[in-house]
């Protein structure tokens, strides 16, 4: 399971090594100047938007990876039963990023203190 670190000046998903494996990528840094909304979503699976490239989504279960829309590309961790933790950026490679989490109030009220 991924795991959400900040500084002062940043926020990173640490992810494990199956999920940089089946995501095709590594951790993600974001600067928290880069974090314009922190919005919680009650379904994470349901909730990405787009077509996924790279990544892997097994249907129901586990969407790991980026997916990408006209909005732009957004980073997705996410898994069955779990609510969502979504960050609109600017000013960064990424649109957004959407985080699935046990306790995703929890988790947007951290980022938002943070920020």
């Amino acid at each position: 399971m991924s795991v959400v670190s900040m500084t002062p000046s940043t926020l990173t998903v640490e992810l494990t090594a199956r999920e940089k494996l089946a995501g095709l990528r590594g951790d993600v840094t974001i600067p928290l100047t880069s974090i314009a909304s922190v919005d919680v979503v009650p379904n994470a699976l349901a909730a990405a938007r787009g077509l996924r490239a790279p990544g892997l989504a097994l249907p129901g279960l586990r969407k790991i990876g980026t997916w990408r829309s006209r909005a732009g590309a957004e980073f997705v961790v996410a898994s069955r039963g779990q609510a969502g933790v979504r960050l609109t950026l600017t000013g960064h490679r990424l649109a957004s990023v959407l985080l699935g989490d046990d306790d995703a109030a929890a988790l947007a009220q951290r980022i938002e203190a943070a920020r």
